[in-house]
């Protein structure tokens, strides 16, 4: 028989909660000193050591209580049921890993973050997945799709994703400069060879997406990540720009 005390020692669990233990029942000391002590013996450790290892699993110590009482427990449901809720959190827990990176690549791009916009835009893209599955068939052939697989997501952070957001950024932050500074077309030679070390060779790909990127609709309807007209207007005569000096060349 060991006091509450060296309980502690042997375990970390401090006494503030071996005391609720005993108070709502679910781990009752062996016995007390003299002095109204607690005293735990054999038994009672290896009863902490599965509280706290159901603790680990996401159990609560209402159930918990249930689950170590109750001798018809059912073990398999019980388990089967944890198991459901935790990949229901594990959802959760990823689409705010998705939301978080969408935000961060946002703030990359823009400089400021609009919160109300970016919820508005996030349950949008949410909701409307299959719509935009629909849509994606209808735009592009089987094969344009697995191309439209490897194009930046702005709720990732792979290295390709987040070149393409930095570089955006960039863009965004020397349009002041205009479409022929030295700044804006080394920009767009690194998009130029991006977009070619990715996708290859494509231009009927491209003129297709650049098409439906030009469409505030269609880029909604597709789920492209929206950008605002001034700034691909701006990119497109940058780009012309890039293509007259590359044709002198």
């Amino acid at each position: 028989m060991i006091s509450i005390k060296e309980v502690t020692k042997q375990t970390g669990i401090s006494v503030r909660t071996l005391r609720y233990y005993d108070e709502i029942n679910l781990l009752p000391p062996a016995g007390k000193t003299e002095g109204g002590h607690r005293l735990y013996g054999e038994k009672e450790l290896k009863k902490l050591q599965e509280i706290q290892f159901l603790k680990t699993l996401g159990f609560n110590l209402k159930e918990i209580k249930e689950m170590l009482s109750d001798v018809n427990w059912n073990w398999v449901q019980g388990l089967e049921n944890q198991l459901n809720y935790t990949l229901k959190e594990k959802e959760k827990i990823l689409e705010i890993e998705s939301t978080l990176k969408g935000l961060i690549n946002g703030l990359t791009i823009d400089g400021t973050i609009d919160l109300i916009y970016i919820q508005k835009l996030i349950q949008l893209y949410q909701q409307d997945s299959e719509k935009r599955n629909v849509y994606r068939k209808r735009y592009f052939h089987s094969d344009e799709r697995e191309l439209l697989e490897r194009l930046p997501n702005m709720n990732q952070d792979d290295p390709d994703s987040l070149e393409w957001v930095a570089l955006l950024g960039q863009l965004k932050q020397h349009m002041d400069k205009g479409v022929a500074a030295p700044e804006i077309q080394r920009i767009i030679r690194r998009m130029h060879e991006k977009t070619l070390e990715t996708f290859g060779d494509n231009d009927a790909f491209f003129d297709k997406i650049w098409a439906i990127r030009k469409s505030p609709e269609k880029s909604q309807e597709v789920g492209f990540y929206p950008i605002e007209q001034e700034v691909l207007d701006f990119f497109e005569k940058a780009w012309d720009v890039f293509q007259k000096n590359e044709n002198n060349v």
